[in-house]
């Protein structure tokens, strides 16, 4: 049984959550709303499923990742009605429910059938859900502006998500230290994960993403999806990211670790983390992201002019001509919440020149954010550099040396805070 004071958070959580759900549905003129879970769909020509992970509305409610063909009906001041799928079956382990104090906040039904329930007196229904799922069920599917405004409701976090938050990032730092001393062994990428989902006691199906585990060049590969079974001639690099889902909640965390004898690499890694707790520290109410991000690009471009990489150009110039682009090519993070990359983060676009940033707002207390600058040495992305009018800049020499080594990410979880914030990853709360 977790922390009695974790469960009474919860029950706090549910009653803002009715009182969200209460004026959004009211702004919108729905009298109900119905939430899928959602299944997994089978492959095609196959009898195999994919990995699931429950629908976010649904998941926010009830923490209930792992639950298919199960439904949700909220309503203005009623219980929330729960309807979970939990047929008979001798071939499949039907999920065990937690026998906690939230189960008494809904009306709890058990069902054998996997479509959703007949309702009564619905009023204005909205369904929402994989459209997969909804054929022919009554009611407005998906509405849009609706989708929008309960997107809303996970932006800000109560106290009793902060708290799940800061338990997954504890449950993977464990696996963080795993990994690094299995690298540290001489272990390969296969025998990383291992080690990792041993320490956080999490399968792999189960954690929130599929893990990156990169070794030398795979390092540089933003989402490299591959596990070697063996270790590579000479470890010079390590770059992990890996989270854990705890009732529901993610944490995405990255470290990178150098080999032995690779000191400039090593260095790098110093002086990006320290770029990165300087941006970390950054984050705070009424700070614009954009900002945090563009701060980024000069801290990379101080970086590569200390490390010798880049040479005769301003950190100025090498933002404004792309040069910090290259070695850094994404955004400097995204909300965290029930999804890795959580909803409503980009109200407006990106700007052009962080064209994948996720994230666009103005941050405010609640808000929970990733900050995971990288520098890393991608060939596609440096040769047309090198061929360009920049490429004098550049210290080929050095950069064929660090090219082995693939890339640096460094990622904490950060929520805002009505002082400040708080790092999840280095404290907790």
């Amino acid at each position: 049984m977790p922390d009695p004071t974790l469960l009474s958070l919860q029950r706090d959580h549910l009653s803002e959550l009715q009182s969200r759900y209460e004026t959004v549905l009211a702004e919108h003129g729905y009298d109900s709303v119905l939430i899928a879970s959602g299944a997994a769909p089978y492959r095609y020509g196959d009898d195999q499923s994919w990995v699931f992970h429950g629908y976010g509305p649904f998941v926010h409610w009830t923490g209930l990742a792992g639950q298919e063909h199960s439904w949700l009906w909220f309503r203005p001041g009623r219980a929330p009605v729960l309807w979970l799928y939990q047929p008979v079956d001798f071939w499949h382990a039907t999920p065990e429910l937690p026998d906690e104090p939230w189960r008494a906040y809904f009306e709890l039904h058990r069902r054998q059938r996997p479509e959703a329930p007949a309702l009564t007196q619905p009023g204005r229904l909205a369904v929402i859900g994989d459209p997969a799922l909804l054929a022919g069920v009554p009611g407005e599917h998906n509405p849009g502006p609706l989708l929008a405004a309960l997107d809303e409701t996970r932006v800000r976090k109560t106290g009793y998500e902060l708290a799940c938050l800061a338990e997954a990032n504890r449950r993977a730092l464990a696996g963080h230290r795993a990994a690094r001393d299995a690298f540290a062994e001489g272990e390969s990428e296969f025998g990383i994960s291992l080690a990792y989902q041993r320490a956080t006691r999490q399968r792999e199906a189960e954690a929130p993403y599929h893990s990156i585990i990169g070794l030398n060049e795979h390092a540089g590969t933003l989402h490299y999806q591959f596990y070697d079974t063996r270790p590579p001639g000479r470890s010079r690099s390590l770059l992990i990211d890996a989270g854990v889902r705890y009732r529901g909640y993610c944490s995405d965390i990255t470290r990178t670790t150098a080999g032995p004898g690779e000191g400039r690499f090593a260095a790098l890694i110093h002086g990006l983390e320290q770029l990165q707790q300087r941006l970390c520290a950054l984050v705070a109410p009424g700070v614009s992201y954009v900002e945090i991000h563009r701060k980024a690009h000069l801290g990379i471009a101080a970086l590569l002019s200390a490390s010798g990489l880049v040479r005769g150009l301003s950190e100025e110039d090498q933002v404004a001509t792309g040069v910090t682009r290259a070695f850094f090519p994404h955004g400097i993070g995204h909300f965290l919440g029930i999804q890795v990359h959580d909803v409503a983060g980009r109200p407006v676009p990106p700007p052009a020149d962080a064209p994948f940033l996720r994230l666009t707002r103005t941050l405010e207390p609640g808000m929970v954010v990733t900050i995971e600058p990288g520098l890393y040495f991608i060939p596609s992305l440096l040769q047309p550099l090198l061929d360009g009018p920049q490429g004098r800049h550049l210290d080929q020499t050095l950069l064929a040396e660090l090219m082995g080594c693939g890339g640096i990410r460094i990622e904490d979880n950060v929520a805002v805070l009505a002082s400040g914030a708080q790092n999840l990853t280095r404290g907790g709360l």
